[in-house]
Parts: C-alpha cells; sequence; structure tokens
C-alpha cells in the first residue's frame, strides 16, 4: 500500500513539475501577430467584464454583456492561434488531463467554500461578495451559471490559451497571472481580483505542466459549479 501511494505521488509531482514543450518553436511573424491579438482583445475584453458587472442585479443587459465578453476572449484566441488541448504524463504514459483538471477544479472550489466561511464573518468583505452574487440569485440561476461555464472556458482559451503563448519564455505563469488578475480587477470588485489569484496562478501552472488549454478548462468549470452551488447559500443570497 505504501509503495502505491508512493509511486502515485511520484507520478503526480512529474506531472505537474513537467515544463517540456510538446510542440515546436514558432515562427517570429506568428509570435508577433498573437501578441498583437492578445493586446487588442485584453483592452476589449477588460471593457466589457467592467460593464457587465456595473449593472443592476437582474438587468437583462448582464446577459448581453457577459455572452458579449465570452465571444470576446473566445475570438481573440481563435486569431491567435494554434491552440493546443495538452497532455499529463502519468505512469509513462502521455494523457489527456480530464481527470486532472477536474479534481483540481474541485480541490479549489473546497478551498474557496471554507474561505467563504471565514470571509461572511467580515462585514466589508461579505458585501462585496454578496454583491457578485446578485446577479446569480437575481434572475434564473440555471442560465446565470450556464453563461458562468461558458465564460470560464473562454477566459482559459484566451488567458491560458493565446495570452500563455504570446509570452513565450518571459515568465508566462507570473505574468499571465498578473494579466489576469489585472484584467479582472476591471470589475471593480477586488474580491473577484482576490480569486482570480488563486484561480490564474493553478490554472497557469497547469497549462505549463500539459502544454495546453484543456486542464485549466476543466479546472475553472468544475472551480465555477463548485462556488456557484455553494457561497450563495453560505452568504445568504
Amino acid at each position: 500500500m505504501t509503495t502505491l501511494v508512493t509511486e502515485g505521488w511520484e507520478q503526480l509531482r512529474g506531472a505537474v513539475l513537467h515544463r517540456e514543450p510538446a510542440h515546436p518553436a514558432e515562427p517570429p511573424r506568428t509570435i508577433k501577430r498573437r501578441r498583437i491579438v492578445v493586446v487588442v482583445f485584453l483592452v476589449i475584453g477588460a471593457v466589457f467584464l467592467g460593464l457587465s458587472l456595473s449593472t443592476k442585479p437582474g438587468d437583462a443587459i448582464f446577459y448581453v454583456y457577459t455572452l458579449a465578453l465570452a465571444a470576446v476572449w473566445c475570438v481573440g484566441a481563435a486569431l491567435s492561434r494554434p491552440l493546443h488541448l495538452g497532455r499529463v504524463t502519468w505512469r509513462g504514459h502521455r494523457r489527456r488531463p480530464i481527470l486532472t483538471g477536474i479534481g483540481v477544479g474541485l480541490g479549489l472550489g473546497a478551498v474557496f467554500v471554507v474561505g467563504g466561511l471565514v470571509v461572511r464573518t467580515i462585514p466589508p468583505l461579505k458585501d462585496l461578495v454578496t454583491s457578485v452574487f446578485e446577479h446569480a440569485t437575481a434572475g434564473n440561476i440555471v442560465v446565470v451559471l450556464v453563461i458562468a461555464l461558458v465564460n470560464g472556458i473562454a477566459e482559459e482559451l484566451f488567458f491560458r490559451g493565446a495570452l500563455y503563448s504570446a509570452l513565450g519564455r518571459h515568465y508566462p505563469v507570473i505574468f499571465s497571472t498578473l494579466i489576469y488578475i489585472v484584467v479582472t480587477m476591471a470589475s471593480g470588485n477586488p474580491m473577484l481580483g482576490f480569486a482570480a489569484i488563486f484561480l490564474g496562478f493553478v490554472a497557469a501552472v497547469e497549462r505549463r505542466a500539459t502544454d495546453g488549454v484543456l486542464a485549466p478548462i476543466l479546472t475553472h468549470v468544475a472551480w465555477t459549479s463548485v462556488i456557484f452551488l455553494a457561497l450563495p447559500p453560505l452568504f445568504g443570497v
């Protein structure tokens, strides 16, 4: 039993620390095009993010802005192609990181739920979190959850796909996370920026480990599902 646990830990550690690119270096023209696209769509996306969370809870325009934001990230990612799903090394084989992405997302969601138990006891922080979830509970929560999941997928395609690749060897884990935080802060809510620190860093490490966007996407989807289902009741929204 001890041998199995040790072997499992070594396999997991190796998968996370893996950083050898699985794809050949790209030509300068491709890199330049991707960087121009990324800068343009970062600005556009930040504007739509700010607009979406500046609306009143329950206002139909909120759905329009958030879907438009998802479209911005997706178009930006598509124009900065190519993107790769990535693989993770497990027991000597390169596999799609499906269970890895979902497992990390569920674990990260659990950490946020525990953090929520603390945050709700601090009135200023509780108000910031409540203001975010008011958008979810003021409308159809299923519709809002679907839109949030679509946005999560779109964000990973752009930030851990296009942006991460555009950074090349310039510390992509660190700078993609910092840029993600800055753009998220365009919402005007510091708690979203705080969440972006953890989610952005974890997703960036997964991007480095798997050389693709599948694991970050699955982590974001799992994390979003836990947050939307667990935190609103916790905060009485």
